[in-house]
């Protein structure tokens, strides 16, 4: 089974459908670092990272990492660490995991650019939380009952297709 993203704000599995938000400036075949665009493709899926303190419940069958204070993941160009998870870093530039606004209380690594990551291709393309449908800087964003639903269906065979 796959994920489909289809329009621009229509997530797809299986017989469910769900509302989601992408990229601020949509889709492309040509993703840049910094773009505010989702990249088209199929890709695989990584562990389910997660806030232990704000959820409780989860049924699921991908791994499950705890989202630890200084967790962060890496979008500095520079960095030999570009596009993966790394543990803070001042001197190293990077997206907070460990956040107050409960978008990455529940987050899944869409993995897009990260075997041998090209430099400036794009990086932490997540499939995350929202509470508002705000439009997102590359990541496909749910609500958190419906991100619940997706994880107890979804496994670590699972692709997601963005069209």
């Amino acid at each position: 089974m796959k994920i489909i993203i289809v329009k621009k704000d229509t997530l797809l599995y299986d017989e469910f459908k769900f509302k989601c938000s992408i990229g601020k400036n949509g889709r492309t075949t040509k993703k840049i670092e910094g773009d505010n665009k989702t990249p088209k493709g199929l890709y695989a899926l990584g562990p389910l990272y997660f806030r232990k303190d704000r959820v409780f419940q989860i049924s699921t069958k991908l791994k499950k990492i705890e989202i630890k204070s200084n967790f962060g993941w890496c979008d500095d160009v520079k960095s030999k660490f570009y596009n993966k998870l790394i543990k803070i870093n001042n001197k190293i530039r990077h997206e907070k995991l460990y956040r107050n606004d409960k978008k990455y209380d529940l987050l899944i690594p869409i993995k897009y650019n990260t075997k041998k990551p090209k430099k400036n291709k794009g990086s932490a393309i997540f499939i995350h939380l929202t509470s508002n449908y705000k439009k997102t800087q590359g990541c496909v964003a749910i609500k958190k009952k419906n991100m619940l639903i997706l994880l107890k269906l979804i496994d670590k065979k699972t692709k997601i297709k963005i069209i």
